[in-house]
């Protein structure tokens, strides 16, 4: 007998399409203000578990795992456009709006935070709140990547290259590639119980290609689009809020005057926590979401 997938307690599962040929596996729970949560690599919507359940107790709670991630589809790439945050950004309103909700607030981990960034700048009518975890805007990332101190981030090298490549060397072991982030990114190792990652490492397993083409637009077409942005001189217009780990420290970037350079109602704060802060300290990432919304 096949073991039980795992979910988040209380809430509903469902298929949800939001583009031509493209549905998302969406889990819901709770009612009242819709917030929607993006997850980050190498995890899927359960990542969310523990501050999703606290805050389904006055907020309609909607956690997709994101295209080419987890049980959503995963569209071919045939022109370097499907897993552009862009397109990602507009999933995430789509499914917002089939669900019946045209306003909602909005936060994203990892690169789930660059969807959500995306569709701050994109959907501003539709976004009423913002929250970003551990990330930077993918062109200042890219700016502050150099020297050796970018050593780091060598995972977004290697899938920026073209198709193949990448693709063929991670799918030989794909469990020691994924599992590194998992072991190395945690500040909490018990926040990641066996059962969860297994189940992040089977989903990844499953999703190189499309995992890969994710990466590989933060390399191209996305930083094309944060550049417009900034020429234009468009700001993030909603309330915003970024829990950072200390990165500025090693790679020699001040996170806040970064981030400050998009958004005007800005609250950042460098936490202590691992890169996987939504499970290592679910009480304080609910508390400052729910801060964030009574901004």
């Amino acid at each position: 007998m096949a073991p039980t997938p795992l979910a988040i307690p209380n809430f509903e599962q469902r298929r949800v399409p939001v583009a031509e040929g493209v549905s998302l596996n969406v889990a819901i729970g709770g009612s009242g203000r819709p917030l929607v949560l993006l997850h980050g690599f190498p995890q899927t919507h359960l990542m969310w578990r523990h501050v999703a359940a606290d805050l389904a107790a006055d907020h309609t709670v909607i956690c997709p795992d994101l295209r080419g991630y987890g049980a959503s589809d995963k569209p071919a790439d045939p022109d370097g456009t499907a897993y552009s945050k862009r397109t990602m950004a507009a999933d995430t309103v789509a499914l917002a709006r089939a669900l019946g909700h045209d306003r909602f607030a909005l936060a994203g981990h990892d690169r789930g935070a660059l969807v959500a960034f995306r569709a701050g700048l994109d959907h501003p009518d539709a976004v009423t709140h913002l929250a970003c975890l551990d990330v930077l805007p993918t062109l200042d990332m890219w700016a502050a990547m150099h020297g050796t101190s970018a050593a780091i981030g060598f995972h977004l090298y290697l899938m920026a290259q073209p198709p193949g490549l990448p693709e063929q060397m991670i799918g030989a072991a794909p469990d020691a590639f994924f599992g590194h982030f998992l072991d190395a990114w945690s500040g909490d190792p018990g926040a990641l119980p066996a059962e969860v990652r297994t189940a992040y490492l089977e989903a990844c397993r499953a999703a190189v290609p499309s995992i890969v083409a994710d990466y590989r637009a933060s390399a191209g077409i996305d930083v094309d689009h944060d550049r417009a942005d900034r020429e234009a001189g468009n700001r993030l217009r909603m309330p915003v809020t970024v829990l950072q780990q200390d990165w500025g420290a090693a790679l020699g970037y001040d996170a806040r005057e970064l981030w400050s350079g998009w958004a005007s109602d800005l609250v950042h704060t460098t936490v202590g926590w691992g890169h996987f802060m939504a499970e290592e300290a679910p009480a304080e990432v609910a508390a400052a979401l729910r801060a964030l919304l009574a901004r």
